[in-house]
């Protein structure tokens, strides 16, 4: 098979993938491996209160959640629910943990990089620990990562000459992942942008935005129907209202009287996201509960980031600089970063009744979950550093910018780093930073950054001429 190349960040049509898969092949099975272990290493899936059982209450019962968390993953969890097992949800995101890379992989190789190159920027999805429990877990963020990598895919395969039937693709996989996490929903704007600045055909565009926001406008519709309310989710205003009792000053917001009662009022914890949950937390003084008074919520913040934009933007800088430290950060200090593969057993708060409902209808053998011995000690064993995590996503999204900047490839870099940049900051600017919140960022700068390094090493060679 012959292959011409192209200039750097412009694959032409019809471009055919060079060979040379061995050393992905190879890499592919050894993370293949790792996973099996990990099935084998624990007796049952990683389930968390409260989100899994709410997941799959949903999964059971198809209707809207009213507080934080949009049905995407429900959808996903009841295609699955003939099989009555939640191990069989974990083994299919395996799966799919291992199809994140391939499309990294495949897209990368699309774009004319070595094989080796390639290879290497799936090193992190396929082997990192964070990645394979969040993989072993009924959590939605897996989800959501496959959906952004395959939209990606879709938008990027003929950057030259998008179809209309791909750009299509790309908008409803984008809306798939903002009705998994709404976080994501702003990616649909980030993707129309792009295909205007590459000066596409406006009916591409069209297609990007209806095929995206049309299932979107449904889902508000269907939880307005349950909720009375034309929205995605009905946390976002308590959200944000946490994120600004970091930094709102009172005396400075000058609130109106309905908004009074939602200032600080004393009671200190040690992450903006605890404020959602700490019993003297002004908004969980109130009657009604705090879901109760979202709009409210949203209203006060809106004013206090208004009055203080400086102070809410140092927050969310602060926070977003912890996903690069070098040693792991436990942000709120209850909360243990997942570092490598734990050892032990982890039961479930039995007195709730959402776990005994969930349990009967949707897997009997819901349990909590332990370690199984010799697999478990082989993952304790595992040496994958920590400056594997943090460092490295600090010198991808460095590399991925100065690609942007000054690489010759910067319209195939502008895309994936800018995704990157979105979801990690934008949870942070919305609530809190979490370690879970920035494993979506990690394939996109990985994609970002290998795109960028190939576009600076051609400019180097040509400019040495």
């Amino acid at each position: 098979m012959t292959l011409t190349l192209p200039r750097a960040g412009a694959p032409v049509a019809g471009l055919r993938t060079p060979p040379g898969h061995r050393l992905f092949a190879c890499v592919l099975a050894l993370a293949a491996a790792l996973r099996v272990l990990v099935m084998l290493g624990y007796d049952t899936a990683q389930l968390y209160w409260y989100d899994s059982f709410t997941y799959l209450d949903t999964a059971l019962h198809l209707r809207p959640q009213e507080a934080f968390h949009p049905a995407g993953y429900s959808w996903f969890l009841r295609a699955l629910s003939p099989f009555h097992s939640v191990e069989v949800v974990v083994g299919v995101q395996h799966a799919m943990g291992l199809g994140i890379a391939v499309m990294s992989y495949v897209l990368l190789r699309r774009w004319s990089l070595p094989g080796w190159g390639a290879t290497l920027a799936t090193v992190p999805v396929l082997f990192a620990p964070p990645f394979l429990r969040l993989e072993h877990a009924v959590l939605s963020d897996l989800q959501v990562i496959f959906l952004v990598m395959a939209a990606l895919l879709a938008l990027m395969w003929r950057p030259a000459a998008i179809s209309t039937r791909a750009a299509a693709a790309a908008g409803l996989l984008l809306a798939l992942a903002g009705l998994t996490r709404t976080a994501a929903v702003p990616l649909l704007g980030l993707a129309a942008l792009y295909l205007l600045l590459r000066r596409t055909p406006w009916r591409r565009v069209v297609a990007l935005v209806l095929a995206g926001g049309l299932p979107l406008l449904a889902y508000a519709g269907w939880y307005a129907h349950h909720h009375g309310r034309f929205a995605l989710s009905g946390s976002d205003g308590v959200a944000l209202w946490a994120r600004t009792m970091t930094f709102a000053d009172c005396a400075r917001i000058q609130p109106p009287p309905e908004l009074a009662p939602l200032c600080p009022n004393g009671t200190v914890v040690d992450a903006a996201s605890e404020y959602v949950w700490a019993p003297g937390a002004a908004i969980n003084r109130l009657p009604g509960g705090r879901f109760a008074h979202n709009d409210l919520a949203r209203s006060f913040a809106v004013a206090a980031i208004t009055a203080q934009p400086l102070d809410y933007l140092r927050a969310v800088a602060a926070d977003t600089a912890l996903a690069f430290s070098w040693t792991p950060v436990a942000h709120p200090k209850r909360v243990v970063p997942a570092v490598t593969f734990p050892v032990g057993s982890w039961t479930l708060p039995e007195e709730h009744a959402l776990i005994g409902k969930v349990r009967a209808e949707y897997d009997r053998d819901i349990r909590g979950m332990s370690s199984v011995e010799p697999y478990a000690s082989l993952l304790a064993a595992y040496p994958y550093p920590w400056a594997l995590h943090g460092p490295l996503l600090g010198v991808l999204l460095v590399a991925g910018g100065l690609g942007v900047v000054a690489g010759r490839g910067r319209r195939a870099t502008l895309l994936p780093w800018s995704f990157a940049v979105f979801l990690l900051v934008a949870p942070v600017a919305a609530l809190d930073f979490d370690h879970r919140y920035v494993l979506p960022a990690v394939p996109p700068a990985c994609l970002a950054a290998a795109l960028a390094l190939r576009g600076l090493a051609h400019r180097m060679r040509h400019s040495s001429y």
